[in-house]
This record gives C-alpha cells, structure tokens and sequence, in this order.
C-alpha cells in the first residue's frame, strides 16, 4: 500500500533515505494519518502539519538518546509512525490501543508524556539541567506550537531558559502565517550565516582584531558591536525571544524538508538556547482539514471523501450549553463568556459571532481566565467560564483566592467533566468533585440530562456567588427543551423512584446507570430506591438521612474519583449525623485511566449496570435471600 513507509521501523530508517524518498515517506504518512484518525477519529489537521518537521527531528536528532518533547502531544502521530508504531494506527485511541498522546511505557523514544499545553519548555529545561549535571551530551528539544505558546508557562520557561543559558533546542510549530516567499529567501539567507558555525568563529576573529588596534581598536569593537545591534532589531523578527536569552532562527518553511534539515543540523551544533521558527499549513495534504482546521483539530470518524461525519439526532450537552448562552445573553447584557482557546469545543463559537464584544478568548491561560472573570465580576457583570474540567484543574488556586473569598458570581460551565473516552488520562475530568467540593462559598450542580443543564445555568444566574456546573462530553437523552426553565431550591436532591431495601444515590452521569441497576435489582425482587442528588453541594442533608434511616443500605455512583468525591461527602453527612447505614461507593478508583470508549471503562472499572448490580448482591446477600424470586433466577454477569 505505501511506497516508502513499509520500510520504516526505526528512526535509523529514515536517516537512510535521500530527500526524494522523504518527500514520498511524507505522503505515504499522510495517507496513513488520514485513513487512521477516518477510522479512529483523533487530532487530524495538527499532524498533517508537522509531517515534514518530524521527519527531518528524525533525520538530524537520534532518539530516544536524545529527548524529543511534543507540547500538548496532540501533534505525536508521525512521531510514533516513524518510531516502529506505524502497523498500529489503527488502534489509534482505542482501549488496549496506541495513546492519541506522547506515552513513555510505551515507547522510549516518548521522552515525557504530555497531554495538556504549554510544557514543553519547562520539561526540556529540566532534561537539559539534568543532562549537564550528570555529565552527558545529549541534544534536548521542545516542539511547541503558537497556540502553547500563549501559554504564561511557556514564557515562564523560557525566561528561566534564556538565564541558564544551557544547550537547549525550542522548535516553534508556527501553523497561523502564511509563507512569504520573499521573507523566506532573506530569511533563508540570515539563517545560513547565522547558524554556520564558522559565523561565530569570524565575528570572534573580527571582534579580535580590531581589538588590537592600538588605541582606537577598542571603540571601533563596541561602534560594530552598536551597529550590529541596530541591525539586529531592524532586520531580526524574532527580538523577543533574543532579548530573553535565545538565539533566533526563521521562518522556516516548516514543509522544505532540505531547507530544516540544513537548519537543524547547524542548530543541534549551536551552544546555548536556541529557537527555531517553523512556517507551517494545519491539515496540509487534505483539503477538508485545510480548509477547515478547526473542526479537524479533534474530530470522531469521518468519511474520507467528504470529509462529513455521520450526523448526530441527539444534541449534546456543549451544543444545549452554548443554545442557552445565546438565550441569557439577549435577556441580560451582563453576560460575558470567556474561554481559554477553546470557542468551538466549549460551544460559544455563536456567542462569539453574536456578541463580540462580550466574549473574551484568552488563549490556553486558565487562570487568566477564572481571574479576568473575578475581575469582571467585581465590575458589575455575569461572567460565564467556560472550560473542560481537566483544564480547569490548572487555575485552582484563582477559583480559590481570586473567586470564592470574595464570594464573585462568576459561573464555571466544567464541560468534559467524568470519563471522556478516547483522550485518555490527560483529559479524564474525574477530579473536579473532589477538588471543587471542598472550597468554601462554591455551590456545585451536576446534571443527570440535558433539561436538568438548562434548569442549573438557569438557577446559577440566580444565585449571589460563585457556581460551578459539571457535565460530561457528548450526547444528552433527546429530552424536549420546550418546557419553562425552573429555579432549583439550593442543595434539594430529586426522588426518581421510591423503594425500601436498598437506596441508590446517583450523581451526574450516575443517575442514569443507578436506573440500570435499579431495573435490574427489581428484576430480582428487590425493593430500590433511587435519588437523583443533583448538588454535589450542598447536600440534601433532610433527604440523604431520611433515607440512611429508612433503607440502612446506600449505594453511591459518581464517575468521579471515589478519594474525596460525591461519596466521601455522603459518608461526612451520615458521621455529621451520628448515622451507621452501610455505603457502597461506585466512581474511579485510585489510578489513571486509560483511554477507550466511555462504555468500555466502565465495565473495565466495574461500573456498569451488570458489575454494579453484582457488587450490591455480593456486599449484601440477604437481599436475595428476602427477594420473592431467590432461587428462580440465577444472577451472573457472563
């Protein structure tokens, strides 16, 4: 099927090839990322721009001696073909599969395992520290792209780069500017001279020279040394990053393999922190993702010759999230959205083309973000956060100090929140119960559906502080959203069904499998309640104790970790209480979780209906015992 990929098992391989026979490898892994990710879905657009890049970090740098790190990791698919992976894409972000991410058990030449923005730097930093103090000579580089690089991280590392003024590499993935072809020949031409290692040997020579001039040698050494200054600020593009230390390498045609070649193979030999800027195309190779890198930043299955996915009946809790933005913004001007980098995948992109001026796109800064909402809050308005829960993880300290001690009404609609599927570890949000629910002032709703979302923005515009809203990725139920909107009464829980012998208090995504179980403990006899809790807090103290005394045996399902989430909280409220029912907490064990599809982690988590329903029966056996169907039904989960 490829021409020249078949061959390739080691990044040995590519150093073999002439740059005729890299070209054809640089289609032969376009096809394949796009028959893979077609298949698997993942991060199209981003990979098919760093093609050529990869190839020629392959051919210059030795691996895994020396250290490649990938910002955010998204971009990693060529480098895990060109490091002996390529036969299995296609389990590409498949549970047991390849990580859509940089994974170092599984694979050396993944020198450190990335998965959020704007790292990079600082890890290679460290990596070159470490290296110098043991003693070794191995190159260390950075990849990151101009997105990152709005990260306040980034500019923290290379800050403390350009002071070490160690030997490191930062490759700056550029995919916003186009290529000028006249700023590529000067710039071509300035890069040549200026990573040429006989360069710094004749300006030294010069710079010697004229030193030796007797008595006017010295003046005319610093005149020169003005001159070149002036020089360098006119003609050089990249001053900032010279001013913090780095030597300044570009544009480079991110695509001309022989042009990064030449470049890298001069810079690997360069002392000190150097950057590297490359030019290239996000979804270069196929015309659906260049014309439409947005979407194919991350995106399910598709068909390859349309570039379509199959269309969704369901509207999922983002789109009913962003509907509902629309709607508040035009009754109340005091609502403002604010996003990290993340208009389309949040759900604002039609807040945004409606209210410009009220909508705030940060960059990948999260605690900017929760701050410029504090800050806007204080100002008088209804700031709307809206972010993935893993992300939100990054700025806990300013929902913390900057938000909930001043008691701001500032809104977090924590998208992506519970197991989210193929991303994996990195993006699982199973932390946000236990790290929101334990600060001060913060009142914390979780969804069971999408009516349910609604009716919590509704009321989180109504209450005077801080709220943050957890929902999970994807589809809702297909419930009608015709219905007047409702004010939930603060911390009340919801009864979905009565029963006597076991009570099943769900939250979020938990009530819906509580139903499962529920159904499948009826079947057996068995009397089961079930509480929709809706508030992770405040809790509905009257409620959860009246059925504690009631029931005696409690069954708590969240998919959040169990260590301080929803049923930690349930059994500080029965200790409160002075109450001894018997609790069975289901959520995330202690560990990270793989990737794979939602419904697969949890039946490999034991979370699923089946599992669950086997755990009740097994932790309390008298229930079958007392059933009216013991011993005609035989319970087993094949």
């Amino acid at each position: 099927m490829y021409r020249i990929l078949e061959s390739i098992s080691s990044p040995e391989d590519v150093k073999r090839l002439n740059i005729s026979k890299m070209n054809e490898l640089a289609e032969d892994i376009r096809e394949m990322l796009i028959n893979s990710v077609s298949r698997c879905g993942g991060h199209l657009a981003a990979n098919l721009g760093v093609v050529e890049t990869t190839i020629a970090l392959h051919f210059v740098f030795h691996t895994p001696e020396d250290k490649i790190i990938w910002d955010v990791g998204h971009q990693s698919y060529v480098h895990k073909i060109l490091t002996g992976r390529w036969q299995e894409m296609g389990s590409l972000r498949q549970f047991g599969g390849l990580s859509g991410f940089p994974k170092n058990d599984e694979s050396p030449h993944d020198a450190f395992n990335t998965g959020h923005s704007s790292t990079s730097i600082s890890a290679a930093l460290g990596m070159a520290l470490a290296r110098d103090i043991r003693g070794e000579k191995h190159s260390v580089v950075a990849v990151i792209g101009d997105g990152a690089l709005t990260g306040g991280m980034a500019f923290e590392a290379l800050n403390h780069a350009g002071h070490e003024a160690r030997d490191l590499i930062v490759v700056l993935n550029d995919n916003e500017m186009s290529i000028s072809r006249n700023v590529g020949a000067m710039s071509a031409y300035l890069n040549r001279l200026r990573t040429d290692p006989s360069y710094s040997r004749k300006k030294e020579e010069i710079e010697s020279a004229l030193n030796k001039i007797p008595a006017i040698g010295p003046n005319i050494a610093r005149a020169a040394g003005k001159f070149k200054d002036m020089v360098k600020y006119v003609m050089v593009p990249g001053i900032l990053f010279e001013e913090l230390g780095f030597t300044y390498i570009g544009p480079v045609n991110g695509h001309n393999l022989e042009e990064l070649i030449t470049v890298l193979a001069n810079v690997r030999k360069m002392k000190g922190p150097v950057l590297v800027h490359t030019i290239t195309q996000k979804g270069r190779g196929y015309e659906p993702a260049l014309n439409d890198p947005d979407r194919f930043h991350g995106i399910g299955p598709f068909d390859i010759d349309t570039g379509r996915q199959r269309p969704r009946t369901i509207r999922t809790y983002t789109e009913i999230f962003g509907e509902f933005m629309l709607e508040r913004a035009r009754e109340d001007h005091r609502v403002v959205a604010i996003t990290a980098a993340m208009a389309s995948g949040t759900g604002l992109i039609e807040f945004a083309h409606h209210y410009p001026d009220r909508f705030f796109d940060v960059g990948i800064c999260e605690q900017h973000a929760v701050t410029l909402a504090a800050g806007l809050a204080r100002g008088g308005l209804r700031p709307v956060v809206a972010v993935y829960s893993t992300f939100l993880q990054r700025a806990y300290d300013q929902i913390i100090h900057d938000v909930a001690m001043q008691k701001l009404p500032v809104i977090f609609a924590v998208d992506r929140a519970g197991l989210v599927g193929e991303d994996g570890p990195t993006h699982h949000g199973v932390f946000d119960l236990s790290y929101l629910r334990s600060i001060p002032n913060l009142t914390v709703m979780v969804p069971a559906n999408e009516l349910e979302l609604r009716n919590m923005l509704h009321t989180a515009f109504n209450i005077d502080g801080p709220v943050a809203i957890r929902y999970p990725r994807g589809a809702g139920e297909g419930l009608p959203l015709d219905e007047p909107l409702q004010l939930l009464e603060l911390g009340q829980a919801r009864m979905v069904e009565e029963g006597n012998d076991v009570a099943i208090i769900g939250i979020g995504r938990g009530v819906g499998i509580g139903s499962d179980v529920r159904q499948l403990l009826t079947a057996r006899g068995i009397s089961t309640r079930l509480i929709d809790a809706r508030f992770a807090k405040p809790l509905d103290n009257k409620l959860i104790c009246q059925t504690a005394r009631q029931c005696r045996r409690l069954v708590c399902i969240e998919d959040n970790c169990r260590a301080g989430g929803f049923g930690s909280a349930l059994l500080e409220l029965l200790e409160d209480n002075g109450l001894k029912a018997e609790v069975l907490r289901v959520g995330i064990p202690d560990d990270f979780i793989e990737q794979g599809k939602v419904e697969q982690l949890l039946e490999f988590l034991n979370m699923d209906p089946e599992s669950i329903t086997e755990s009740v029966i097994t932790r309390w056996p008298e229930l079958l015992a007392n059933s009216r169907v013991w011993g005609l039904i035989h319970f087993g989960k094949n």
